[in-house]
């Protein structure tokens, strides 16, 4: 899975997009097409590969879903989704040999409390894996030595690691702090556009996460977003062009795949057209597949021919689908990933304990419901003990398949085999990318207001804002020997903030509060680590040219042609 995929996936993004541009009438972009009344599934577009059929190979009989057209069908000998033909055969082998508890908890990826490895949850539940979040978190080190303590543990009793995941997407999803490189949010790269700096920006923070002993990323997010109404993706997407996320979104799995960790796209169909928070309630999508395939698969569709190995679905309801159900437990949405995209890798639920499904469905309920539907790995259910029991219930009563659970099972052994495979990343990695991250804020660096280019300072600078964010500025601008605390304001504001007035006014985040600030410069940063305000400095101060242009529409704002 590493660079030699890179020309594939060149030819792959640019097939897409002429297929896009072709069926939108348009260059991709979200335009005025109608959507068309559609109440089930079609086959996918003529002029897309077809769906790879299963393997009629002696013995998949016994290890094969089946029900046609779904994400959890097992592909042919060679995948298309990362794991080699040895792989795929040896974990289905593998599946098969689980007991029926170690079946149940093999595709359970479970939260934990507190910054102890949890040993005993993972053996009490034979569980697949933990994903890590910020409360598991006290330093790097003690992450890293929580992890390796996990796979040792774990080690004793199975011939492939543990999924170790995290939500490390950069911006304001980053679990795992200093001294890990701050990158900034993947807006930056629509900014940015830059396909190489893309995918080496994924292939360094994949590198630093294996280093601290991850092997799973939760990233890229390849929702494309309608802009300031989008209340939950927000900067998190590369922006709301779907042909610009696409190329980004392909990019940032090759580079992950280069680093050897499992990402996993999110959120099919697409969280970033709807205005309703999943963690909150279940967001309602009322577009037909038409509209859907010029916009919200558009990203989806390029990764998965970029060979990505997993994608998750989001609590979204699409109403002319499976109204009413969330696209994780709903069978005719999973399927979509196979007839729409091509899709035969590892199908994720989002959280099963955000409020997209809690309110719905209870503790119990939902791991089932998600396996027979076709999704293969469960994450973070809201009760493991109780996930754990309802899926070994649901197994001896019939109602869920003993097949489907050692195929969705399998994919998740099998992508764990073919991560293991990857080299060890020295420890060294970690925090060695300060200058790729600079190097993409500066590139992703939009003027919205003012001159194209510094300076837009004097040697005197007055910062306002986060104040962790004003010590992170201050100690650069003091290092490229500007007086801190008076001379020209300088207003930083990050994730959530109010427009303010200043001399230069940057955003932090997304964009939109650029609109309703007053100052002669205003410029669109998408990032507040330390790299991010190293980065800012040498903008302000006329050592490095903005190069980015904004990635999504502005109310109000007419950006200069810079």
């Amino acid at each position: 899975m590493a660079g030699h995929r890179a020309g594939r996936v060149a030819h792959a993004v640019v097939s897409f997009a002429v297929a896009v541009a072709l069926l939108a009438g348009c260059d991709g972009s979200s335009g005025t097409s109608q959507s068309l009344p559609e109440s089930s599934p079609s086959p996918r577009k003529s002029g897309s590969s077809a769906v790879a059929p299963k393997s009629t190979s002696p013995g998949d009989e016994a290890t094969t879903d089946s029900t046609p057209g779904t994400a959890s069908s097992p592909p042919r000998a060679a995948t298309s989704w990362g794991p080699t033909a040895a792989e795929w055969s040896a974990a289905r082998k593998a599946a098969a040999r689980l007991s029926d508890r170690e079946l149940a908890g093999q595709v359970i990826v479970a939260r934990y409390t507190g910054t102890a490895p949890p040993e005993d949850l993972v053996s009490r539940y034979h569980l697949g894996g933990v994903i890590v979040m910020g409360e598991n978190v006290e330093s790097v080190r003690q992450i890293t030595r929580s992890n390796a303590a996990l796979q040792q543990a774990a080690g004793s009793g199975r011939r492939w690691p543990l999924v170790v995941a995290v939500d490390q997407e950069g911006g304001i999803v980053a679990r795992v702090g200093a001294p890990m490189t701050a990158f900034p949010s993947f807006m930056s790269q629509g900014a940015a556009a830059e396909r190489r700096l893309a995918r080496d920006v994924a292939a360094a923070s994949g590198q630093e996460l294996r280093a601290a002993g991850f092997t799973m990323v939760f990233a890229p997010v390849a929702d494309v977003t309608v802009g300031s109404t989008d209340p939950t993706i927000g900067s998190r997407s590369a922006g709301g062009r779907p042909g610009l996320v696409a190329d980004m979104v392909a990019a940032a799995s090759t580079g992950y795949a280069s680093s050897g960790i499992v990402s996993v796209l999110k959120h099919f169909p697409g969280h970033g057209s709807l205005t309703a928070d999943s963690h909150e309630t279940l967001p309602v999508q009322p577009l037909g597949l038409s509209r859907l395939r010029q916009r919200d698969f558009v990203p989806f569709q390029a990764a998965v021919e970029a060979r990505a190995p997993a994608v998750m679905l989001g609590h979204i309801s699409l109403t002319r689908v499976d109204p009413g159900v969330p696209a994780d437990l709903s069978r005719p949405v999973v399927d979509l990933m196979s007839s729409e995209l091509g899709f035969e890798g590892l199908a994720v639920t989002d959280s099963l304990h955000m409020a997209g499904v809690t309110n719905s469905y209870g503790a119990r309920q939902a791991p089932v419901a998600a396996l027979r539907a076709g999704v293969d790995m469960l994450l973070m259910p809201a009760d493991t003990g109780m996930a754990h029991r309802a899926i070994l219930d649901a197994l001896h009563q019939g109602s869920l398949p003993r097949v489907r659970l050692r195929n969705a099972a399998a994919k998740v052994i099998a992508l764990m085999m073919h991560q293991d495979r990857a080299a060890p990343t020295p420890r060294r990695a970690i925090g060695s990318h300060g200058p790729l991250s600079r190097r993409l804020s500066v590139a992703a660096a939009t003027v919205v207001q003012g001159p194209c280019t510094g300076p837009y300072v004097g040697r005197a600078v007055s910062p306002n804002g986060d104040p962790r964010v004003v010590r992170a500025f201050t100690k650069a601008a003091r290092r490229a020997g500007l007086q801190v605390g008076s001379g020209d304001t300088v207003a930083l504001l990050g994730y959530g903030a109010s427009a303010r007035d200043a001399d230069v006014v940057v955003s932090l985040d997304t964009p939109y509060v650029l609109a309703d600030a007053t100052a002669d410069a205003k410029i669109a940063l998408f990032g507040s680590g330390r790299p991010a305000m190293e980065a800012l400095v040498d903008i302000l101060t006329g050592r490095a040219d903005p190069g980015g242009r904004l990635p999504v529409a502005v109310p109000g704002v007419k950006a200069p042609r810079c």
